[in-house]
């Protein structure tokens, strides 16, 4: 029998069993315990925390994500942490409202049932599961398929449809010219009637419940899918706080939902879609905004008088997210009511 061992994180009092051979991280997932995590592979900085006491070893990870001197004075990555004995961690970010509403992350199994191509790189995919997937609108899950070569290959993906829909997810999936899962889906390996299995949910970029000020959504490419989840969560809601829905992509031909998400701003005037288009040429009948979203984000918020009100959800491919952080800081806004989901190509078993 495995031993365990129980690690106690500060400054919240909270305890939880590890077993050997189980990151910190995964333990913590397991029973339900939102810690703060990113990618999950030691890649990012976001689970890195302090040890106090006990005895870990630690998995490769970038140095990148935890530089030599930080290692020297004690701070780990819960993602890559092995623990050897009972240890004590000092969370250096944690959120008492994550904290509360953990949810255990469970495997699951499913079938492709339908996937649809809404642009010339996006894809629509329809996963059914086996037993109802609870989630928070905005988060994600690991999907692994077997080609029809019997390779294994694992993604990330966040959820496009709302919490309540448990059973039957939606996904707005990218197509990178090298990506292996979404190649598979155009050449038929990965095809409606295959088989799934789905780990989760992950992810801190969820929609926060009764805040003050707008809502302020920022999306490109497949930063969509979160996004399209949190804004028909929030519409469900009853909340009527004015909702500000910012959506990058290069030319018209890019955009997509439009009947739905003009269906839902005509019922919710509360909601306003802004398209920003970066690349459609003149004279092509297009007379909403142009540049990059960021750019728009700045412009809007400067004209509506919004200065650090609201929160923002902010979820895309990493230079959407490296240009909007500056503007959102010089527009006040604090660091805890920014939440980004940063969609990365492949890193491994990673990649929206």
């Amino acid at each position: 029998m495995a031993d365990i061992h129980t690690v106690r994180l500060e400054p919240v009092g909270v305890e939880f069993e590890v077993e050997e051979g189980e990151t910190v991280l995964d333990a913590a997932f397991r029973q339900g315990i939102a810690l703060p995590h990113g990618c999950k592979e030691g890649q990012c900085s976001a689970c890195k925390c302090v040890q106090l006491e006990g005895e870990t070893e630690m998995l490769k990870y970038s140095t990148f994500a935890l530089n030599d001197s930080e290692k020297e004075t004690g701070h780990v990555l819960m993602c890559r942490t092995l623990v050897w004995s009972d240890v004590e961690i000092e969370l250096l970010n944690y959120d008492e409202e994550v904290l509360s509403k953990s949810i255990p992350v469970k495997q699951f199994s499913g079938k492709i049932v339908d996937f649809q191509k809404l642009t010339h790189d996006i894809r629509g995919v329809q996963i059914e599961l086996d037993a109802p997937l609870k989630f928070w609108a905005g988060q994600y899950v690991d999907i692994s398929v077997r080609t029809e070569e019997g390779e294994t290959i694992t993604r990330s993906f966040s959820m496009a449809n709302p919490p309540s829909e448990t059973q039957k997810l939606s996904f707005i999936i990218k197509k990178y010219p090298d990506g292996r899962f979404s190649n598979e889906l155009d050449n038929g390996g990965i095809r409606a009637g295959a088989d799934v299995s789905v780990r989760g949910p992950y992810g801190m970029c969820f929609r926060r419940e009764e805040r003050d000020g707008p809502m302020i959504l920022v999306g490109a490419g497949s930063g969509m899918s979160p996004v399209w989840s949190i804004l028909r969560d929030q519409v469900v809601s009853g909340e009527t706080r004015p909702v500000y829905f910012f959506y990058g992509a290069r030319t018209q031909t890019d955009l997509f939902k439009l009947d739905e998400i003009g269906a839902l701003t005509a019922a919710n005037p509360n909601v306003e879609f802004i398209p920003v288009l970066s690349h459609e040429a003149e004279g092509n009948g297009w007379a909403g905004e142009r540049g990059f979203v960021h750019e728009c984000v700045d412009r809007r918020l400067r004209a509506l008088g919004i200065e650090g009100e609201g929160d923002v959800y902010a979820c895309g491919p990493p230079p959407m997210i490296d240009a909007l952080q500056p503007v959102l800081f010089m527009h006040d806004f604090d660091s805890d009511r920014i939440f980004f989901d940063r969609f990365t190509t492949t890193s491994g078993s990673s990649g929206h």
